[in-house]
């Protein structure tokens, strides 16, 4: 990319990141250091404000670039992921958010330990949201990558190195000055930035086709080289039966795993109760809604007006499709419009990184600090919110080295790819869990610790030895080979481990499950009685 492309986008990463970091300085200087400061930013957000937060934690670098991405390369099987993203929101809409928020303070484990014994559910409940969390941040480091990587013009490792290295560190000041006050209002921020973003592209291309969207099909599938092929189902989950199963793998992932991320789960506890949680999430429901039919627009304009081969010639997994339509929409390369749009658009995407780390960060750091630390520390000490706060932060910073250095290692793979493993991690060991102990009466502390343990190392287990990690030219490590496991994505099969461990442990287990604490929790769920 030219000199002014550099110059202007760096110049608009420059204004958001600068404006960010203003906003967390104000917040720090206006918080009072309490743990529900800091995990839940006081609980004083209306549903609206964080409905918008919601929909900006959730419509990540895998929904901006990543999607599109994979639509431009394979057409209508690119597709899965804008359905599966957006179907979930009705799990969460349903079953879990005002449950959740009328059961829990901080994290998962909260909803499990409400009837069970703590300490071992916690640390289960508390492992579990670290990993999906760190899976899930690799994606949004890899996003940021590709990014800077066109943006330089694919030539510099170095440069993505320390792109990845420097976004890693603006989420630990994010998380560790700020809190969720802070995270809140920089998701807002970058949910208007990226609607607004995806409606003027959206709106571009339909006006380069007339408001004619047959004809936008008709040419994305002349020049994805594919033909008519292009828009049927099969050109990625059509070859033989590893295909097949693979795109059921990934459908069920898509859809269960939303209820499971703990950074979304955190998000219903900043509301002060749970009508506010559920309207927050219809608020979100309509914005993301909006969103992923977009982001097909931009998707099929960018294998109509860019082309399937320049698109995989920029990235091989498809990750700067957007960059380039935005590039093409504007006047192509060395027109100023190109420069204005190709670098508004890259700003907007390192915006929706930068906002969505911090989120993600904040959840596992809370995880770490408010059930590993308080579970593993000497019984006896009692809690002390602002030693769990330091521990956190603490935890912030360690979290973001290892979502760095697996980021580093991961950055040729699809963000939509890489965040549908997380959401089947999410799938597999947090929704068994957090299901059975809103909705089965008998469930033990036994069934909640299988359940975790039963979805999370198999889910695990299956991404290390499947062709994501070796034995194909596309794995992270192709020079090796110790594939097993045929399918990508893991969640066909963890997903009912997770369900049938809860099961197995829960019937195999001698203790019998509370009733006055059932009824307890099951009265508070449904009424907000005694609800924090």
């Amino acid at each position: 990319m030219s000199g002014d492309h550099q110059t202007l986008a760096l110049l608009l990463f420059s204004a958001f990141v600068a404006v960010t970091l203003g906003i967390t300085t104000w917040v720090s200087r206006h918080r009072h250091g309490s743990a529900e400061e800091f995990y839940t930013g006081g609980r004083l957000f209306s549903p609206m404000e964080n409905g918008f937060a919601i929909a900006g934690d959730y419509m990540s670098a895998a929904s901006f670039l990543g999607i599109s991405g994979l639509i431009a390369l394979f057409g209508y099987d690119g597709m899965l992921y804008s359905v599966g993203f957006l179907v979930a929101w009705l799990v969460v809409l349903l079953l879990v958010a005002e449950l959740v928020r009328n059961c829990g303070r901080f994290t998962l484990a909260d909803v499990v330990a409400a009837r069970m014994r703590e300490r071992p559910v916690r640390i289960a409940a508390g492992t579990s949201s670290v990993a999906v969390s760190v899976l899930y941040l690799v994606a949004q480091m890899v996003g940021a990558g590709s990014l800077v990587a066109l943006l330089l013009g694919g030539t510099s490792e170095a440069a993505r190195a320390w792109t990845v290295i420097g976004v890693g560190a603006l989420m630990v000041v994010y998380v560790t000055l700020g809190g969720m006050r802070a995270t809140t209002w920089i998701q807002i921020v970058k949910a208007v930035l990226l609607m607004a973003g995806t409606l003027a592209l959206t709106v571009l291309v339909l006006l380069r086709f007339h408001g004619d969207f047959d004809a936008l099909l008709t040419t994305a599938a002349e020049r994805s080289g594919h033909g008519k092929e292009f828009l049927a189902p099969g050109l990625a989950y059509g070859g033989g039966w590893t295909a097949r199963f693979d795109f059921m793998s990934l459908g069920l992932a898509l859809v269960l795993g939303t209820a499971g991320l703990p950074h979304i789960l955190s998000r219903f506890y900043t509301v002060p109760t749970a009508r506010a949680a559920r309207r927050s999430v219809v608020w979100a429901i309509g914005l993301i809604g909006g969103f992923y039919l977009m982001t097909i627009v931009l998707g099929f304009g960018a294998a109509a007006l860019v082309g399937t081969d320049e698109v995989r010639a920029s990235s091989a997994a498809g990750n700067t499709a957007v960059p380039l339509l935005a590039l093409d929409l504007g006047g192509g390369a060395g027109s100023t419009g190109g420069t204005v749009l190709f670098a508004v658009v890259a700003a907007v995407a390192f915006a929706t990184i930068l906002a969505v780390v911090a989120g993600i960060t904040l959840a596992s750091s809370a995880s770490v600090a408010h059930d590993l630390y308080a579970s593993l520390k000497r019984p006896g000490r009692g809690r002390k919110p602002r030693g769990e706060v330091a521990v956190a932060r603490l935890a912030a910073a360690g979290i973001g080295a290892v979502a760095i250095a697996l980021g580093l290692l991961a950055r040729d793979l699809n963000v939509a790819f890489l965040v549908g493993l997380a959401f089947a991690v999410a799938a597999s060991a947090n929704l068994p869990v957090l299901l059975y102990s809103l909705f089965w009466r008998n469930f033990t502390t036994r069934g909640a610790v299988w359940s975790v343990y039963g979805g999370l190392v198999p889910a695990v287990l299956l991404v290390v030895f499947s062709p994501v990690v070796s034995g194909s030219p596309e794995a992270i490590f192709p020079g090796v080979d110790f594939q097993v496991f045929p399918l990508q994505n893991p969640g066909l099969v963890s997903i009912p481990l997770g369900f049938l461990a809860g099961w197995l442990g829960t019937v195999l287990s001698h203790e019998r499950a509370d009733e006055a604490r059932h009824a307890e929790s099951e009265v508070r769920s449904l009424t907000g009685a005694g609800a924090v």
